[in-house]
């Protein structure tokens, strides 16, 4: 799995779990859906992902959009 998918993947659950969380616990986590919706908004701009760096750490392959 590349670092791009693993991004992805990542972000695509956290979006998951904060939407389950903002329904069944506190409408206060839909803030975090907001933030990883920003995150990938500036990351697609500027080619800079936390995550990324953390899983090209982790021993992901490079991909396409982040080397």
């Amino acid at each position: 799995m590349t670092i791009d998918r693993a991004v992805m993947m990542f972000a695509g659950f956290m979006v998951l779990v904060s939407l389950g969380l903002g329904f069944y616990v506190s409408p206060w986590w839909f803030l975090l859906t907001g933030f990883v919706g920003l995150n990938l908004i500036q990351a697609s701009v500027s080619g800079f992902c936390p995550a990324a760096m953390v899983f090209r750490k982790l021993g992901c392959p490079a991909g396409v959009a982040f080397k």
